[in-house]
């Protein structure tokens, strides 16, 4: 029903019905789910020339969202943008193109951290990761002699996955930029890009060192 608006644009209900042999009921049914959802919206239909008796019918139309549902291209277009770059500036272009695609990562978290400071690091590392559609989050590994071998950053949805799956630079970069908001040494163990379900990066705890008074009691 969706694909038939977008085919044929913006039509009522007994339109859509004759056009896809269905009964006013299912039509309207189908409708009003389409609609719940974000994918359609209801307009009032214009009148040209003499107005008839009555209320006019709605029109239903595809929102941003719901075309959004189809295929656009959009990554074929990137793909292609960033072959002509790596072919035209070389490979250090696109990592440099990565890096600021990914600097919304050290930007907003500094942002996020200062707004609420009891977040731990990680946890404002998947909130701002989630915030851009991601799905990000944390869950920790398991107990190594007793204590916490570190966390798992997961996650779940990957916005540039089919494009990192040819340029591994956005991936790159994007771990560079989280081992650097935490401070500490990350490793990727999984990515969507490469077929797996998830991103992984496994977070380490730091290593504690002992203070001067320590050292000098040893």
């Amino acid at each position: 029903m969706a694909r038939a608006i977008l085919e044929h644009g913006p039509a009522t209900a007994a339109v859509l019905a004759e056009r896809l042999d269905l009964t006013a009921a299912a039509v309207r049914r189908h409708l009003d789910h389409l609609v719940e959802d974000g994918t359609l919206e209801a307009r009032d239909q214009r009148v040209y020339g003499s107005r008839r008796r009555g209320r006019p019918a709605k029109v239903f139309a595809l929102t941003d969202a719901g075309r959004d549902a189809f295929d656009q291209h959009y990554d074929d277009l990137a793909v292609e943008a960033l072959r002509f770059l790596a072919e035209t500036q070389g490979d250090d272009a696109v990592l440099e193109f990565a890096r600021r695609r990914v600097a919304f990562i050290e930007r907003d978290y500094e942002r996020l951290v200062a707004e609420q400071p009891d977040l731990s690091p990680a946890a404002a590392l998947a909130r701002v990761l989630t915030d851009e559609g991601y799905a990000a989050r944390v869950r920790g590994l398991p107990l190594v002699g007793g204590h916490a071998a570190g966390e798992q950053l997961c996650q779940q949805h990957c916005p540039v996955s089919h494009v990192a799956h040819e340029f591994p630079q956005l991936c790159e970069a994007e771990t560079e930029a989280i081992g650097r908001v935490l401070g500490t040494h990350v490793q990727r163990l999984a990515t969507i890009a490469h077929g797996d379900g998830v991103c992984t990066t496994c977070i380490p705890v730091p290593t504690r060192t002992g203070t001067s008074d320590d050292r000098e009691q040893k």
